[in-house]
């Protein structure tokens, strides 16, 4: 039985940011600390993911910290489109950054032998964001690294292994746009099994099963008790989706961060098109989840151009519809439906040249952010046909102008925007840490209004016609 001052540590490592988190046994978030995350030059040449850099701020954090003691649990929940090989003595080779173009070297070879999208309900996307591309280009590029490997896992569960010393694999990792997975069989891809691929990965197991407890060497290294537990650990999106899958049947969820994620359990499959990048993820219960998504947090930030996100308000929001101010996809290479579209701010139907920051001011800036993010957020509700209510997570749930746009081009759906003070991502880790225990969690959800802007409906059909131009 745990006790009232036990906690759970949660590592939740995005791709702009890593977090560790210490969460109480009532929820409540007792400590927070963060560092900026970015790839590094691996030994190989290619860009990599930071995980030495990752370690060692995990290791200095948790030593200076008098509440490492009391963390009887830890589980982690990272980004996906992420593998890690180990050798015999730890990293066979350096995880690649997903954002690596170097797989696209090797697409024609690729893709005529990976398996159809029916399959495995992952879209082809460039870079690494099918992993199984990363593999494919290490193994040819990289032989030597390859003979290294014995054993492959996905990057929650690398961190799982770094405290516990088990190897592990579980199915919302593995499912979610690698191309490695075959959800509706519960299986590895036919091409994994044919490149030698899934024999090499650790055995899959739910996000929840206690791998053991972290390793003496570790708990005397981070200040952890010796019996303190270690999880799975799940892909980010599906630890947020997770804790609505205990409260409610049929809903639509919107996770925001680098990505803005939106995930309609329940939606039918077969309204799925590879070519505007839906998928099929994989839940923390095994069952296709149809998913559409673009990179929200990075064309947010290209739209602010820097600007504050908070500067964005009502009245700008009535001066963009009433000045026909518009910014048409995509801001962003990687991902989302109109990838391959070059993004353009339009005002009056006349494009705008140079910087975005000498056409407009601030407040207008964030506000354009906010709506763009918006539209296709709606944009992509609409096309999964996902059901109400909606809710939303991460930093899009406090911007009042996204929420308020966001509600009002979706009339036909009950809006809610998450005010936990921990993120969905930690809040469902940390519920999936005590699953066993058919724990749920507080909604803690506010009910949002659509803002009142004459003339946003017809703006909106006016940006999406433009997109089918």
């Amino acid at each position: 039985m745990a006790a009232p001052d036990d906690l759970t540590l949660v590592l939740d490592i995005g791709k702009t940011r890593a977090k560790l988190l210490m969460v109480a046994e009532d929820g409540g978030l007792r400590a927070r600390h963060e560092r900026a995350n970015r790839s590094v030059a691996s030994a190989l040449g290619y860009p990599a993911l930071d995980v030495h850099g990752i370690a060692a701020w995990i290791r200095e954090t948790l030593a200076a910290s008098p509440l490492a003691a009391r963390c009887r649990r830890a589980i982690a929940t990272t980004h996906g489109a992420a593998l890690v090989a180990l050798g015999d003595e730890g990293l066979a080779w350096e995880p690649l950054d997903y954002e690596f173009d170097g797989p696209d070297e090797l697409a024609a070879e690729y893709d005529v032998r990976r398996d159809a999208f029916e399959l495995t309900l992952a879209p082809d996307l460039p870079a690494g964001l099918n992993a199984a591309r990363q593999l494919h280009w290490l193994q040819r590029r990289h032989p030597g690294a390859w003979a290294r490997t014995r054993v492959l896992l996905p990057y929650a569960q690398y961190w799982a292994w770094w405290l516990c010393g088990v190897a592990a694999s579980e199915p919302s990792s593995l499912g979610c746009h690698t191309q490695l997975w075959q959800p509706a069989r519960e299986r590895f891809s036919d091409f994994a099994q044919a490149e030698g691929w899934a024999a090499r990965f650790a055995p899959v197991v739910p996000a929840w099963q206690v791998l053991g407890r972290v390793t003496p060497a570790r708990a005397a290294q981070l200040g952890l008790p010796a019996d303190c537990e270690v999880h799975a650990g799940v892909h980010d999106s599906n630890a947020c989706l997770a804790r609505h899958l205990r409260n409610r049947a049929a809903m639509t969820l919107l996770s925001s961060g680098t990505w803005t994620v939106v995930m309609a359990p329940g939606a039918p499959l077969d309204g799925l098109r590879a070519a505007d990048d839906m998928l099929g993820n994989v839940s923390v219960l095994g069952t296709p989840t149809p998913t559409a998504r673009f990179m929200g947090g990075r064309e947010f930030e290209r739209l602010l151009d820097g600007a504050r996100p908070e500067a964005a308000s009502l009245q700008a929001l009535v001066r963009l519809v009433e000045s026909d101010t518009v910014a048409l996809p995509a801001f962003s290479e990687q991902g989302g439906p109109f990838r391959a579209r070059h993004g353009e701010v339009r005002r009056g139907g006349q494009a705008l040249a140079g910087p975005l920051s000498a056409q407009l001011g601030e407040a207008a800036r964030a506000t354009l952010a906010a709506l763009y993010c918006a539209q296709l957020s709606a944009t992509l509700v609409t096309r999964l046909r996902g059901a109400s209510p909606l809710v939303v997570e991460g930093p899009l749930a406090h911007n009042p102008v996204f929420l308020g746009a966001l509600a009002a081009l979706l009339p036909g759906h009950e809006c809610f925007a998450s005010e936990d003070a921990l993120e969905g991502t930690a809040r469902g880790a940390w519920l999936l840490s005590r699953w066993s225990r058919r724990k749920t969690s507080p909604d803690a959800l506010c009910r949002v209004t659509p803002c009142p802007v004459p003339g946003l409906i017809p703006y909106h059909a006016r940006w999406l016609q433009a997109l089918d131009s």
